[in-house]
């Protein structure tokens, strides 16, 4: 299994040969789920060592062992009516959900609630399922090989992605945790967490620094939290948590966080110390969804209801990191109120500026990184000025790419540089990357975040991405009001109309 992009690429030239498999993401989609059971039952293996009596929540002649992993077991249509009318059918609703072992029973209802079994030919799953059978997940260096694995797995994913999509780098995710460095006790939530990347990165940034006793380890599974909308990163993330240790993530829940509740239903219990994430940006959300929000907020542009809903869901002195567009930082309308609040009620220390190509080959657009620390209502407003920092490009490189990504070495300087919050960053300086800004020229200049690295000279962008980028957000802005605007007449008529039936 050495050759790991040749093992995916020998699967999925398998699955391509199932006339019910079409396209990556049913064959990404068909490969996670039988990904899952292998390593749901290689962790019941450990478990069953490791606990006397332990029983596994799924019916014996549905684990992996009793049907999948005999390379000569059932193939052809036996296998295939097996699949479809006994494993799919008994994961999605037979499964008994209470009891000792009722939460892991829900982890794989979970899964499965939303997975399909693609794959019209039993005798060619069979050939999947021997292929995967070869790994063993409880051997350090198999599961070290599935991280790979994982990865080649992302990136089809990347390249079979919707418009807005896009998986952040781990170079990124490591750097973020890093400069937040959540502490044992504290809530972490991750509110479109995808895959899992910031929150595995969590877990292991916590079991590095802060796990010493077995009891650590529960605390630490206990802090972890994160929501998301789709089936297939949900289906990912889940499988990743298991991997990292995980055994039950029912704290991965398969919502869209923007409607599952009201923003003003969200109250003291549902604030967590610490927020990291990469939300969707550049798309927009369904009909309906901004009303769950306040007038002063509605939009329809997804990164900036969640922007919106991780200043609410902080915790006083709880800390955030959030990836976003150059869009939000020069936005006016929605964005414009947003970043009045975020500097009103939040220390907004810290604007890190990515170079181009960061996401690429999925995106060119830039992005920025805002570090926050949430204040009491005392200490408003929390932000006296800003620090920028403009990530620069190793020496020698002039573009990311699928080849060579960024690396997590690159933000050495950054590191070095940082400082303590506590100590109010006092021995940060200005340099030919840093610099800052007092919160009064942002006030003056509306809210434009969007202030250029003073030490370079200027230079006009013709990036048609980024200039689309830039028009789509204008756009969604001038909807917005348009939608409000709407509302406030809707609610006037109505208003007179009343009046004048009395």
């Amino acid at each position: 299994m050495s050759n790991i992009s040749g093992s995916i690429k020998s699967i999925q030239d398998i699955m391509r040969k199932d006339v019910g498999v079409d396209g990556d993401a049913q064959r990404i989609s068909q490969l996670v789920w039988m990904f899952f059971l292998k390593i749901f039952d290689d962790r019941e293996e450990e478990i069953e060592l490791l606990e006397d009596n332990y029983k596994s929540p799924l019916p014996e002649h549905l684990r992996w062992r009793n049907w999948a992993a005999d390379s000569e077991g059932i193939t052809g249509d036996e296998l295939n009516d097996f699949v479809n009318l006994q494993l799919f059918p008994t994961f999605k609703t037979g499964l008994t959900l209470d009891g000792k072992n009722g939460q892991r029973a829900r982890v794989v209802r979970n899964v499965f609630e939303d997975a399909y079994n693609y794959m019209k030919s039993g005798t060619l799953m069979r050939q999947v399922l021997k292929k995967i059978a070869e790994i063993d997940f409880n051997n350090t260096k198999d599961r070290h090989t599935f991280g790979s694995i994982y990865e080649q797995i992302l990136k089809d994913l990347q390249s079979a992605g919707n418009a807005g999509e896009f998986y952040t780098p781990r170079a990124v995710t490591q750097f973020i945790v890093d400069r937040v460095d959540p502490k044992l006790k504290e809530s972490v939530l991750d509110p479109a967490c995808g895959t899992g990347g910031f929150l595995a990165c969590t877990i292991d940034h916590k079991r590095e620094r802060y796990v010493k006793a077995a009891k650590d380890e529960k605390t630490l599974v206990e802090s972890i939290h994160g929501v998301e909308k789709k089936s297939l990163p949900h289906m990912l993330c889940t499988t990743n948590m298991i991997l990292h240790g995980i055994d039950t993530p029912t704290q991965i829940e398969h919502a869209n966080m923007l409607s599952r509740r009201a923003y003003k239903d969200y109250g003291e219990k549902d604030r967590v110390d610490v927020i990291v994430t990469n939300p969707p940006f550049g798309g927009t959300e369904e009909d309906g969804v901004e009303n769950q929000f306040p007038a002063t907020y509605r939009t329809r542009e997804t990164a900036d209801l969640f922007m919106a809903l991780v200043i609410k869901l902080l915790k006083v002195g709880g800390r955030a990191a959030v990836v976003l567009p150059d869009g939000f930082l020069f936005g006016e309308g929605t964005k414009t109120r947003l970043k009045e609040t975020l500097l009103e009620q939040c220390h907004l220390h810290t604007i890190v500026r990515l170079p181009n190509g960061v996401f690429n080959p999925y995106t060119g657009i830039k992005t920025n990184i805002l570090f926050f620390t949430k204040k009491a209502e005392s200490e408003w407003p929390a932000t006296e000025h800003v620090w920028y920092y403009e990530h620069p490009y190793p020496e020698g490189v002039v573009s990311y790419n699928k080849t060579k990504p960024m690396r997590f070495e690159e933000f050495k300087t950054e590191c070095d540089w940082w400082g303590d919050e506590a100590k109010g960053f006092k021995k940060r300086v200005e340099t030919e990357q840093a610099w800052k800004v007092s919160v009064d020229d942002i006030k003056k200049n509306n809210f434009n975040l969007d202030i250029k690295n003073p030490h370079v000279a200027e230079v006009v962008n013709h990036d048609p991405e980024e200039l689309l980028q830039s028009y789509a957000a204008q756009q969604a802005e001038i909807q917005g009001l348009r939608d409000q605007l709407k509302s406030i007449l809707g609610q006037a008529l109505m208003g007179n109309s009343q009046q004048s039936g009395r």
